[in-house]
């Protein structure tokens, strides 16, 4: 009998022992992720202060995204502080730094979206606002809309308080030169993409709740009045607390066709994905399958993070609670 019993026994710590290891690991109380574009480039022969700046570029949003986190604030400020970060660096395609379109204007586009209540904003279009995610998150914030363009989006904006500015203060001598290298040629009318372009974030906060947006000054030398993914809701941005949040970066109008970001999300839910298998279907399967560049960064409700790109490179990165930052150029890092 007692011999009956320590088998007993050692049955129930054994099953004991397996229902721990299948337990999910604890979700973390934060994650953040971001990145800043994707792209052709001879990652190869870039330099080592070339990439340093991109990197500490990338820390720097991190940096600023973790501030809001780690005291407790929401995973759309923590998009928001990050993404702002991003549109200030001149080394990336948003706000300061962004592309000229054919007319050699310089146009803006964002999105943002909150996983609770799903609630969304995006703006097209934009030349003046210093900072395109707040005017996105203004539109989200009054509720009345979603999307708006130009200067009914301006004007909206700079009547919540939105910081506006010159066009001038946009330009750098680097976007504009190759814009004046392309209109003199006319070599360059089907633009590869360019490594430094979108920028976005995705976070989890301490309270479960996810976000995501994405900022650009899109695709160099684009036609006056195009809109790519960005600031499409479900292309470019999206956000579920059900499953996930996604930024995009890529070839715009594949993203729009196929739905990228939402697209994720609704593997996740209907079909019982994780979050990596949604993310690689979609990016290194079906969009490699049309030859459709680009990639995603998502997190999802447990705080798991997808990084995938079809692309040489994408600028990406991300931090945990507790854990040093993360951040890499090229696939071999």
């Amino acid at each position: 009998m007692q011999r009956y019993l320590i088998l007993f026994c050692l049955m129930i710590l054994s099953l004991a022992g397996f229902a721990q290891k299948a337990m999910p690991e604890e979700r973390p109380p934060y994650v953040l992720v971001v990145h800043g574009g994707a792209g052709a480039m001879e990652w190869e022969h870039m330099s080592d202060e070339a990439r340093r700046g991109y990197e500490a570029g990338l820390l720097e949003a991190l940096s600023a995204g973790e501030e809001v986190l780690k005291k407790g604030g929401t995973s759309i400020d923590a998009v928001v502080a990050a993404i702002a970060r991003l549109e200030d660096n001149p080394l990336f395609n948003a706000g300061r730094g962004a592309v000229f379109n054919e007319a050699g204007q310089i146009a803006h586009d964002a999105s943002i979206m909150e996983g609770k209540q799903g609630k969304a904003g995006a703006v097209g279009m934009v030349g003046i606002i210093k900072h395109p995610i707040l005017a996105a998150k203004a539109v989200m914030d009054d509720g009345r809309h979603v999307f708006l363009v130009g200067r009914g989006a301006e004007l909206f904006a700079s009547s919540k308080g939105v910081d506006t500015v010159s066009p001038d203060y946009f330009y750098t001598k680097e976007r504009y030169d190759a814009w004046e290298k392309t209109r003199k040629t006319r070599l360059e009318r089907e633009f590869p993409l360019q490594p430094k372009g979108t920028v976005g974030a995705v976070a989890l906060d301490m309270n479960g709740n996810l976000a995501a947006g994405t900022s650009t000054g899109g695709m160099h030398y684009k036609r006056v009045g195009r809109l790519g993914d960005s600031p499409v809701i479900g292309a470019g941005t999206w956000a579920d607390n059900n499953s996930c949040a996604v930024s995009a970066t890529g070839h715009g109008e594949y993203f729009i066709r196929n739905a990228v970001a939402s697209d994720i999300s609704a593997r996740m839910k209907y079909l019982g994905q994780s979050l990596q298998e949604a993310a690689n279907e979609v990016v290194m399967v079906r969009l490699a399958a049309l030859d459709a560049g680009g990639g995603i960064i998502a997190v999802d409700r447990k705080g798991n993070i997808a990084m995938p790109f079809n692309t040489p490179g994408m600028f990406r990165g991300y931090v945990r609670a507790g854990e040093k930052p993360y951040v890499a150029v090229s696939k071999e890092k």
